[in-house]
Order: structure tokens, then sequence, then C-alpha cells
């Protein structure tokens, strides 16, 4: 079953269940997936979906970072708590091993020896395991292994 077809049923679920929280995030959901599809005019590939889900992690992340700055800790919560309902809907993340493994792999075929050569490793590591891995633990390992 594909990412957008999965959507409609985990919220008749959450409907039936009385989950208003969860409720609220994947109708939410629903309406990102629809607004990509209308503005991309053609249905989405679940490789689509999951970058719609991974900018409105971003963006709860994002979000609550900003009420956290602010002091609104209870609004904070919230907006992590949405960001965990999202991330549940996300490829499994890729074991730091492998990601060190395949950040090798990446400097090997590209011939990347120093910082310069940091954004082709990050843009074909990002490429390949795109929702799997975090850009900012991606970038921070590739700093280690070209600084």
């Amino acid at each position: 079953m594909s990412l957008a077809e999965q959507i409609p049923e985990d919220l008749k679920a959450a409907m039936k269940a009385g989950e208003k929280g969860r409720l609220s995030v994947l109708r939410m959901l629903r309406a990102a997936l629809e607004n990509e599809r209308i503005a991309k005019r053609e249905d989405l590939t679940d490789d689509d979906a999951v970058q719609v889900v991974l900018r409105e992690v971003k963006r709860r992340r994002e979000a609550a970072q900003q009420y956290r700055d602010s002091g609104a800790e209870d609004r904070a919560l919230a907006e992590e708590a949405e960001a965990e309902i999202l991330s549940a809907y996300l490829p499994a993340a890729l074991p730091e091993d492998e990601l060190e493994g395949a950040i090798d792999e990446v400097i090997a075929e590209t011939g990347a020896k120093t910082m310069k050569d940091m954004g082709r490793v990050m843009k074909d590591v990002m490429a390949r395991y795109r929702g799997r891995v975090d850009g900012k633990v991606v970038q921070q390992k590739v700093r280690e292994k070209l600084g």
C-alpha cells in the first residue's frame, strides 16, 4: 500500500478511535499531499509523498524550537508531538554504521579530499538515502571525514 493510500486509511482509524490530535495531524498531511499533487499536476509517487512528510516534520520541529525560544513550552511540546506522528510515515532511518559506510563509499566514488568537495558528497548521500537520513547528521559526519 502506498503512502498516499495509507493516509486515508489511518485517518478513518483515528476517527473511529476518537484520537483528536492524530486526526488533526492526518487531515493536515492529507491536505499537504493534495496541494502537492495539484501543484505537480500529476499523482504523487511514494518519493514525492515522503518529501511532503519530511517538509512537514521539519516545519513542526522548527516551530517547536521557536516556541521553546519564546518560552511557550506547552506549544513546543504540541509541535513535537505532531512531528512524531508524522515521522511514523517516513522510511526507517539509516543506522549510523551504515551511514558512515555510505559516506565513505561516496567519498571514494567522487574522489573527495577536502572541504571544497563537501557539497558534492552531501548531494550524493542525500540523493541516495532521501528520507532515511538527517541532513544535519550527514553534514556533521562528512565534515569529520573531510576536515
